[in-house]
């Protein structure tokens, strides 16, 4: 009988050893069992969202460089016309200022001068920068005088002085020229302009105010002048008379030209 008593104890123990052997649990301080497995889960859940997280970052960053980079590559906006230049020489701004002169016989050396308003209308289509053709020596206000300072130039083929260039000239891809007729050419101070500035490369549209020599040889000159520029044969030209009431066809003249 005792035997059998002391089977049954040690059967029992064996039991219970064996059920302790296979819970997968642990013992917390309360003396409950908790289970590792959604521990385990939980781990890996936040892994993955740990990985979702880097990915969505990494697509994030991706799109911004990508912007950035779009944005670096494709050239200044037309709209704002910060890429168009607007560079003119105009007597009005290049005369000595005399408070004698007749407007009524001399209209192109009051502000503003014919090719100076010319270019103001072009700017305002456009958006783009002005820029003023000046020379450090100003030309007679009186309008004889002045022409036959410009015949003199022209025989000598001077190149006046200029008193500034363009800068960060790189920047512009589009450049709108404007100037007079003088002698059936140009200002020699636009070759100075042209010879100081290169053009090459870049699409140049002319612009023209004149007597009635019209455009005369002006276009020839400023090709030889700047011969790697591309230049467009759609000018806009205009009698001297006429140029304070040619705002809308000027407006229309670049507006075709798309811009």
């Amino acid at each position: 009988m005792r035997k059998k008593v002391i089977a049954l104890v040690l059967t029992s123990a064996l039991l219970m050893a064996a059920a302790g052997c296979g819970n997968t649990g642990t013992q917390s301080s309360g003396g409950q069992t908790e289970n590792t497995q959604p521990a385990v889960e939980n781990t890996t859940a936040a892994a993955d969202d740990a990985q979702e997280d880097t990915q969505n970052e990494e697509q994030t960053t991706g799109d911004v460089i990508g912007t950035a980079e779009g944005t670096a590559a494709v050239p200044e906006e037309t709209e704002d016309g910060s890429h168009i230049l607007v560079a003119y020489f105009s007597w009005a701004d290049n005369a000595v200022t005399d408070e004698n002169v007749d407007a009524v016989s001399s209209p192109s050396v009051t502000a503003p001068g014919n090719v100076q308003e010319l270019a103001g209308w072009v700017q305002e289509e456009t958006g783009g920068d002005l820029f003023s053709i000046r020379v450090t020596d100003p030309y007679p206000s009186d309008w004889d005088a002045c022409l036959e300072r410009a015949n003199d130039e022209r025989g000598e083929d001077a190149r006046p002085q200029l008193q500034e260039n363009v800068e960060n000239l790189d920047h512009y891809d589009t450049v709108f020229l404007g100037y007079p007729n003088w002698w059936y050419g140009v200002p020699m101070a636009l070759l100075s302009f042209l010879e100081e500035n290169d053009l090459s490369g870049k699409q140049v549209y002319l612009f023209c105010s004149h007597g009635t020599g019209g455009l005369a040889d002006s276009v020839d000159i400023i090709e030889e002048a700047a011969p790697a520029a591309e230049i467009s044969d759609n000018i806009f030209d205009c009698y001297e008379e006429d140029v304070h009431s040619s705002r809308e066809e000027i407006l229309s003249w670049v507006e075709g030209l798309g811009y």
